[in-house]
Parts: structure tokens; C-alpha cells; sequence
């Protein structure tokens, strides 16, 4: 029987994905990525490299799903809102991925290298410039600078995932409730760029 290389690889890849967000890129354990995989330790070396590049694939393989199921347009942004929304379900149907950023920003707070740091760069300048698109056709404020509405966006749509220990506390009501919660920031990100300000 032939081995599978490509099943082998993503086994491997969506067993990393767990360890990584569960225990971050210092902690997470090679040996155990192999017994989640069923694999080898040593495949996996072979196929990523270290630990340090297996995170690095991975969080780049995640940052590309985001980007392909959520993408941003001039027609897209014309309603900030709605596309804050579909950020927002896409962090509730992959809970791990805000966890994986969170990892990464903890490491590049201690100086260590951003991954895909100038291809995200890349990929961040066209939503910006949807969203400057956007503006001068009336649909979002020019009041707030585009970048500042694409951060604010990024980080209002995951902070629901990334502190859900502060919603019983701040809004009890929406505590557990995903489609109010989702409601909520919709409602919110339509302010923030309403062109009638």
C-alpha cells in the first residue's frame, strides 16, 4: 500500500493547529502533534522542520483560510458592519485561531519574528485600500482613517473570543448569546463607519 503523503501532511497539520493553540509555539510538544497525527515524530520534522517553522506554517495556513472564507472588497466594505459580522462567525466556527494570534503577539512582544510579516502586510494594504475606496464613494466615514477602521474592525470581532470572561460582568445579557453578541457588533461597526457623522 502506497503512503499517503498529503493525508499524512494534513493530519499532522491539523493536529499542530490544536497543540499550538492550546499550549502556544514554547510549550506545544512535537511528541504529542505525532501521537494526535498517529504519525512518526520524525515525519514531522521532515516534512515542517522544528517546532518554531511548524508554528510559523501553521499560522500562515490559518491566516489563509481567514483571508479566502472572509474576504474584504470596495462592495464588501460598503457595509463595515456585515463584513465585521462574517469575522466574527468565522472566529465562532474556528475558536482556535484567536488563540493562535494571541500566542504569536506574546512572542513578538519579546522580539521575535512576526510570521508572513511583509505578505500580511501586503494582504492588510488591499483591505485598506477597499476600505479608502469605500470612503470616497460616500458608503463609510472619511473621518476615521481606513487602517484604524480595518483594526478596529479585526479587534472588535475578536475580542468576543479572545475574553468571554468579561461578558457576564460588562453585558450579562448577551453572555452565551453568539447571535447577540454577533448582533451587537454589527450594530456597533456600522456606527463606528457610518458616512452620516
Amino acid at each position: 500500500m502506497a503512503w499517503d503523503t498529503e493525508r499524512t501532511k494534513r493530519l499532522i497539520l491539523d493536529a499542530a493547529v490544536s497543540e499550538f493553540a492550546a499550549y502556544g509555539p514554547e510549550a506545544a510538544r512535537m511528541d504529542r502533534i505525532a501521537a494526535t497525527a498517529g504519525v512518526n515524530k520524525e515525519r514531522i520534522y521532515s516534512y515542517f522542520g522544528n517546532k518554531q517553522q511548524m508554528f510559523a506554517i501553521v499560522l500562515s495556513k490559518e491566516l489563509e483560510r481567514l483571508a479566502e472564507a472572509v474576504p474584504l472588497d470596495p462592495q464588501v466594505a460598503s457595509d463595515l458592519g456585515e463584513y465585521a459580522g462574517r469575522v466574527f462567525d468565522y472566529h465562532r466556527a474556528h475558536r482556535h485561531f484567536i488563540r493562535l494570534l494571541h500566542w504569536e503577539g506574546l512572542h513578538a512582544v519579546e522580539g521575535k519574528a512576526v510570521v508572513a510579516q511583509d505578505e500580511r502586510a501586503a494582504h492588510y494594504a488591499e483591505k485598506i485600500a477597499a476600505l479608502a475606496k469605500a470612503q470616497k464613494t460616500g458608503h463609510l466615514t472619511p473621518q476615521v482613517p481606513p487602517e484604524e477602521l480595518l483594526y478596529a474592525v479585526i479587534a472588535l470581532a475578536g475580542w468576543w473570543f479572545a475574553t468571554p470572561q468579561l461578558q457576564p460582568m460588562l453585558m450579562p445579557g448577551l453572555n452565551n448569546d453568539l447571535d447577540g453578541q454577533r448582533t451587537a457588533l454589527v450594530r456597533l461597526v456600522r456606527l463606528l463607519g457610518s458616512a452620516a457623522q
